[in-house]
């Protein structure tokens, strides 16, 4: 089943290649057949990289276990809570978020028959006292539980969340509120595992060669899961299904890598700076929220390997079938040739729903009788590739058989894959973020943490230096 699972997801890149020599837009069929012994050498890379624990990530879908014990703390929790609230920011937030609104009825919290027993579904993923205020009115904290995930602990943003509850929790709940908390955190070090360990917080691990955005098939993503009744063992086996698939060094046959290699040419030989991901399917909306962090902070990158300033990465953007092409699609098939897009399909929608017959002389209605809603969105989607593709825009496919455990973890791994792979082909450091490490280094200074005061000075110092001048009162 899980060799079926891989092999009816299908990746269509005809919309984004030339068959023959490349024109100004399209990549050329002699341009990747360029790039397959590079390829097959980064193939190599990736996998002594695996070989020598570094590449984590990989791993992950052959760790069962991990899927069980996150199954067995749900259900030994279920019925003792109305609320499960997640606490974090980033990979610990975009996760959980798209997994859950794929696999989970769009009414999940306004109707106890879409629960099964199961408590409300929430992330607070931003630290705006306005919406957290809003939040902590709407919630009895004692029949709460909250889902602490930082790796390092030392996360600011999460840190005053947790801080916030945590004195919440204690004030309703006296000695027993340890009960309300469960914590992801990295296995053996940092803040948070201290303080698990000092309170007596239940933790999960997160592994130490994972990084958040790509620890969605770790407890970050699966625990979250297991307490909505998602099937994490599936999503595994999906994974596994995809890794299998991709296992291979071919280019042509491997969707991972050719994702990546079209990617990396459309942008840098083809002016192709802008990545638009346009699901076609609500459930998957958030599916580009995380691709986003996903290719943004992983190729992204001021410096490559050999410390060059190179300034890589394409700009991630997300869209949604059918709704932006009433918003979007205009500037898509008509501005700045500078995207590349990839579509998200769906073969076989859960739901449908049959057009009535009526008005049977007035054409404009009347053509609409008897079709499906299912079968005009997947018109829409047809008919939006076939513009763009006219207007020489480059564009990809990625047809999922059904929106389910299997296939979703199969897509995330994929893109997974294609993620480390496109980092070999720019020739940067896919898994690092100096960019976001310098911004909380700033944050800490200003909120006066101690061992950042010289950095406080130079932020003081720079704010001073000709700004403010046109700042209206």
């Amino acid at each position: 089943m899980e060799d079926a699972v891989a092999a009816t997801i299908r990746f269509d890149f005809n919309n984004a290649i030339a068959q023959g020599r490349a024109g100004a837009d399209l990549v050329g069929v002699d341009e990747l057949a360029a790039l397959e012994a590079v390829v097959r050498q980064y193939h190599a890379q990736l996998l002594a990289e695996k070989e020598a624990g570094r590449l984590g990530f990989a791993e992950l879908p052959w760790q069962p276990e991990t899927a069980d014990a996150c199954r067995r703390s749900a259900e030994e929790k279920k019925g003792r809570f109305d609320n499960f609230v997640v606490l974090g920011i980033g990979g610990s937030a975009l996760g959980p978020i798209a997994v859950h609104n794929a696999l989970r009825h769009p009414c999940y919290n306004l109707d106890a028959r879409f629960r099964n027993g199961r408590p409300r579904f929430f992330v607070e993923d931003n630290i705006d006292p306005e919406r957290m205020q809003s939040l902590i009115d709407l919630l009895d904290v004692r029949r709460t539980l909250f889902n602490v995930i930082s790796k390092s602990g030392g996360t600011a943003e999460t840190m005053a969340q947790f801080l916030i509850v945590r004195e919440m929790l204690r004030g309703a709940l006296g000695k027993d509120f340890a009960k309300n908390m469960v914590v992801t955190t990295d296995a053996k070090k940092g803040l948070m595992r201290e303080l698990a360990a000092l309170d007596g917080y239940e933790a999960f691990p997160i592994p130490a060669n994972v990084g958040g955005r790509f620890s969605e098939l770790t407890p970050v993503g699966l625990f979250p899961a297991a307490m909505a009744g998602i099937d994490g063992a599936a999503m595994l086996a999906g994974a596994r299904a995809m890794a299998q698939r991709c296992a291979c060094d071919d280019l042509w046959k491997n969707p991972a890598y050719m994702a990546a290699a079209i990617s990396f040419l459309a942008d840098v030989r083809k002016g192709k700076h802008i990545s638009v991901m346009m699901p076609y399917s609500s459930a998957l909306r958030d599916i580009a929220d995380w691709y986003r962090q996903l290719w943004a902070e992983s190729l992204g990158k001021k410096h490559d390997l050999a410390g060059a300033v190179v300034h890589t990465g394409q700009t991630p953007v997300k869209a949604l079938g059918v709704t932006d092409q009433h918003s979007q699609v205009q500037l898509y098939v008509e501005g700045p040739n500078d995207k590349l897009f990839t579509f998200i399909a769906v073969g076989k929608h859960r739901r449908d729903i049959t057009i009535p017959k009526a008005f049977d002389d007035k054409e404009g209605a009347a053509y609409l009788g008897g079709h499906t809603l299912g079968g005009l969105f997947d018109a829409e989607r047809a008919g939006t590739q076939y513009a763009l593709t006219q207007a020489g825009r480059p564009n990809l496919t990625i047809t999922l058989p059904r929106v389910d455990e299997e296939s979703l973890g199969a897509l995330l791994y994929m893109f997974e894959l294609q993620t480390a792979m496109a980092g070999k082909l720019y020739r940067i450091d896919a898994f690092d973020q100096p960019g976001v490490e310098a911004g909380k280094i700033a944050a800490y200074a200003l909120m006066g943490r101690t061992g950042f005061e010289a950095e406080r000075a130079k932020i003081e110092a720079a704010s001073k230096q000709g700004r403010g001048t046109f700042v209206m009162e």
